[in-house]
């Protein structure tokens, strides 16, 4: 794994000794010597990783942190301090700047490459989520996400942990303001975290019954909790513990004893990071759902659709048909042009419903365009279509459309016309030109009415 780190350091011998070091390791390195210059030359650059020195004359490494997290372009990129300090109480400001991690100098080699690469890992997964973001804000079908920096937040956080005392420490130092859920148990850590939706899980390295790391494996490992974040608790001088946890994926740790208050910013980082990624794949999911959604009424549209049909008739065959019927509601101009486009759209929206409610749950309905709305009924032939689209055509004709101004509801009918799928050699250009010729019958034979067109 290859990233570009930018190594922050007012002292020169420091940055040509780390910048040897991560070159070996075939990372591409760029510097800077003081804050300002780390500011540039992440604007400009875009480093997957910063490690930023703290005590630097003018502007020091703490203030470095807080502004490139301060700035929604690069809050992503994870910060590494490197500093001689060494009080629970410097990392604690660090982490509160939005610090990912502190390295005492000097720097064990195997523990910087081991947090490098496992921040960089990190990084990538929120990268992918980011730019899908960003194409669904070009496409005008997501708004921009949040910061990072959310200033206080909670979660439901899982406590594998044997020791009742440090469960008990744990407990008056995290809630109220978080739900905890704790659980001593290899078997029942699984099954916690296959249902519980944590937005962290704090698993200790030192529990006697069962193998902590394995536990951290078999968590990487579910669906259901690939997302959530996982804190391990190491005692001091238990480094390959560490490195092998940061290895199979585990985002953060915490050194025993621990600090209440470095366990405090430590659990905010990760509920930042945890709620963050959780807008991006929300606002990703809400753009795959635009995409392909109707949003006047909610039905998918016309592109969907063309897929879906295209799909369902390659697997197609005589035994199983797939029916088609394409309704248009009419004379729907005059609706607008009498109560205008508004009470049109409200008209649309009950349409839209009554078809959901008419349809099986197999059945995909779509809206075509305008007031033309499609039906795709899988495994069915015609006289099953023709039957429910004329269920269809009679409710819509005895049940007139609310509508909010006078006079209150409008009488509407529907043509519908019918085509289903002659097997394996028919495709959708066919199929949807015979329902359209269906339904121009259906229209020049007077309206309100159903028509199916012989294969």
């Amino acid at each position: 794994m290859t990233a570009r780190i930018l190594v922050v350091d007012d002292i020169l011998s420091n940055v040509k000794l780390l910048e040897a070091k991560l070159a070996a390791e075939y990372f591409e390195v760029i510097t800077a010597g003081n804050g300002e210059q780390a500011l540039a030359r992440v604007a400009a650059e875009l480093p997957d990783i910063v490690l930023l020195d703290v005590m630097m004359p003018g502007m020091d490494g703490f203030e470095v942190c807080r502004r490139i997290k301060g700035n929604t372009k690069t809050a992503h990129i994870p910060i590494v301090m490197v500093t001689a300090l060494d009080q629970s109480s410097d990392r604690v400001t660090g982490l509160d700047a939005g610090a990912d991690d502190f390295l005492t100098k000097p720097v064990d080699d195997t523990a910087l490459f081991a947090r490098v690469r496992s921040l960089v890992r990190l990084k990538m997964m929120t990268d992918e989520l980011r730019m899908r973001e960003e194409t669904g804000q070009k496409m005008g079908l997501a708004d921009a996400g949040e910061s990072m920096l959310e200033p206080d937040p909670s979660g439901r956080i899982l406590i594998v942990e044997d020791r009742p005392e440090s469960v008990a420490w744990f407990r008056s130092g995290l809630e109220p303001r978080n739900t905890l859920v704790d659980v001593s148990n290899f078997d029942e850590a699984l099954v916690r975290a296959r249902g519980g939706d944590f937005d962290l899980i704090v698993v200790s390295l030192g529990i006697r019954s069962f193998d902590g790391l394995r536990l951290c494996s078999h968590l990487r490992s579910l669906a259901e909790a690939r997302n959530s974040p996982i804190l391990v608790l190491v005692s001091e001088g238990e480094t390959r513990k560490l490195i092998q946890a940061l290895d199979m994926g585990v985002n953060d740790y915490l050194m025993r004893p621990v600090d209440r208050n470095e366990l405090l910013a430590r659990i905010r980082t990760q509920l930042r990071k945890k709620h963050y990624s959780d807008r991006l794949r929300h606002n990703m999911q809400l753009s795959l759902e635009m995409a392909i959604t109707d949003q006047l009424t909610g039905l998918h549209n016309r592109r969907y659709m063309a897929r879906h049909l295209a799909t369902l008739m390659k697997n197609a065959s005589a035994a199983k048909p797939i029916s088609f019927f394409i309704m248009d509601i009419d004379y729907f101009k005059s609706v607008n042009d009498t109560h205008g486009h508004d009470v049109g759209d409200e008209v649309l929206r009950e349409f839209a419903n009554r078809i959901s409610a008419n349809v099986r749950g197999i059945d995909l309905a779509c809206r075509y365009g305008g007031e033309e709305f499609v039906v795709v009924m899988p495994d069915t032939d015609a006289g099953f279509a023709f039957a429910v689209a004329e269920r269809l055509r009679q409710g819509i004709e005895a049940t007139p459309i609310p509508i909010s101004r006078a006079p209150g509801k409008l009488n509407i009918t529907v043509s519908i016309g019918i085509a289903a799928s002659n097997g394996g050699s028919d495709s959708p250009d066919a199929l949807l030109y015979r329902a359209d010729q269906a339904l121009y019958r259906a229209k020049r034979e007077g309206r309100n009415r159903v028509i199916a067109e012989a294969a």
